[in-house]
């Protein structure tokens, strides 16, 4: 009797081990696009069902791209940035890249516009709080890290007041990023009765949101009329004359004029999903004025609609490239189709320029760059190392035309698995602003011999960290 209790135990393990297997196996060929990925999820469920069924069901499943395929189209503000009036044209070698993305997102390239480079907090959050403290009807703000800080508690006090005089205030942060068991400005802001969205946040195990799927944006708008944005995250340490133990440097960029309707949009579209509320109103989409001569254009990614958009505009950006490409970013992780094409640009005789920092503040991320960067020498790139201190900005120019700037780091995760907000712009003089200051932190070259004379033990350590590069 025993014997056959046991018998149909095991038939029903064996039963509920097949159907998992079934499920994810059916699930990962009809949704998975990424053939490593797919691979990967179905042998980890075929050896350990149980566990990688549990494992797929809380980080493999696109729920976002699910829910915002059912959102398109329900937004009513979209057509508010396709004004004819301020359509402008790219001419010359860039004309096929501007083509491209107006059709990879549906936004148009918006001509008018001002844009300021502003670095570190220093100089970027007195001009954000002044615009905060200024505002008359509306306050869009979006940060990945907002730290309870100093400098925090005085972006919060600014809010709060704004809200209390009648502004429409709505804030967004991202759900780990500023804090995931405890988010104090969130505490502070809700307490003062501040609209505040926390992006993609769940204590449910089956809605985990750690790791993947985060909202990486830095979004300020003022009155609809002046936006910030770049890479410049809200915390003290990125103000350098507070002397931080750890400072941080980075580069964020004031706009003004129409492309403003498009950094509106992208928030509104995110607080949409995040708080269900639809931002229609005037104040948030007021007519624009000229400010300035650049064509500009927002561009956003992310594992929705999105995918992929800003990956591919830089590709697209590396094929027309003619005399040069500089880069500098925080963490140099891309896929083989980065490099493919940087390497093809190099060997084509194009100069690429490519920037990092000495040591990020990601100490694993760096290992497995070391191991990465070979690959870009052999095809003739220039690998530049940034002294201290860490240096946070995306910055990215083409042949001293094209620029591409904001939120997106060059790395699998960033580019694929984080939403991410970019600007690009087709402006010599911004471009040349740019170029100058990647050009300033070139200090040391990296080459060969340098990756060569490490250690047995650094290279085999850095060699394992590059297998996990799709996860870092």
């Amino acid at each position: 009797m025993v014997f056959h209790a046991l018998n149909i135990w095991d038939f029903f393990v064996l039963l509920m081990r097949v159907s998992i297997i079934a499920v994810v196996v059916v699930h990962v060929l009809l949704t998975k696009r990424d053939v490593g990925a797919s691979i990967g999820w179905i042998g980890v469920t075929v050896l350990m069902p149980l566990t990688g069924g549990i494992l797929y069901s809380m980080f493999g499943i696109n729920r976002v791209h699910r829910r915002a395929r059912r959102m398109v189209g329900q937004h009513p503000w979209r057509s508010r940035t396709m004004s004819s009036q301020w359509r402008r044209e790219e001419e010359g070698n860039f004309a096929p890249l501007a083509s491209m993305v107006s059709k990879l997102t549906g936004r148009p390239l918006l001509g008018g516009n001002a844009i300021t480079a502003l670095h570190d907090g220093d100089s970027a959050y007195p001009r954000m709080i002044e615009a905060i403290e200024g505002a008359r009807h509306s306050v869009l703000m979006c940060s990945y890290i907002f730290r309870p800080d100093g400098i925090g508690r005085r972006f919060c006090h600014a809010l709060v007041a704004a809200h209390r005089r009648g502004v429409q205030v709505r804030v967004m942060v991202d759900g780990v990023g500023s804090g995931y068991f405890d988010c104090g400005v969130g505490r502070i802001l809700h307490g003062a009765g501040v609209p505040v969205g926390r992006f993609m946040h769940s204590m449910l195990p089956w809605r985990m949101p750690f790791i993947n799927m985060r909202n990486h944006k830095k979004i300020l708008v003022v009155d609809g009329l002046a936006g910030f944005m770049g890479g410049l995250n809200i915390g003290e340490e990125n103000i350098a004359a507070s002397r931080p133990a750890h400072p941080v440097s980075d580069t964020h960029f004031e706009l003004a004029g129409p492309v403003v309707h498009q950094l509106s949009e992208a928030f509104a579209r995110d607080w949409a999903f995040t708080r269900g509320e639809e931002l229609t109103a005037d104040i948030f989409f007021p007519p624009q004025v000229s400010h300035g001569q650049s064509l500009s254009r927002i561009v956003t990614a992310g594992p929705d609609m999105d995918l992929e958009k800003i990956e591919y505009t830089m590709l697209q950006a590396f094929t027309l490239a003619r005399r040069s490409i500089r880069i500098m970013t925080p963490y140099f992780l891309p896929d083989d189709r980065f490099l493919t094409e940087l390497a093809l640009a190099a060997l084509r005789g194009i100069e690429v320029d490519i920037v990092v920092p000495w040591h990020s503040n990601h100490t694993i991320l760096d290992w497995a760059r070391a191991a990465n960067l070979p690959r870009f020498l052999d095809s003739g790139c220039r690998i530049w190392l940034a002294r201290p201190p860490f240096n946070h900005s995306k910055l990215m120019v083409v042949d001293g035309h094209w620029s591409f700037v904001g939120s997106s780091n060059l790395d699998v995760r960033s580019l694929r698995l984080n939403f991410e907000i970019n600007l690009e712009a087709y402006d010599d003089a911004l471009a040349g602003r740019i170029d100058t200051f990647i050009a300033t932190h070139r200090h040391v070259r990296l080459t060969h011999h340098d990756l060569d004379r490490r250690p047995l033990w650094l290279k085999m350590r850095d060699a394992a960290a590059r297998l996990f590069l799709p996860y870092l």
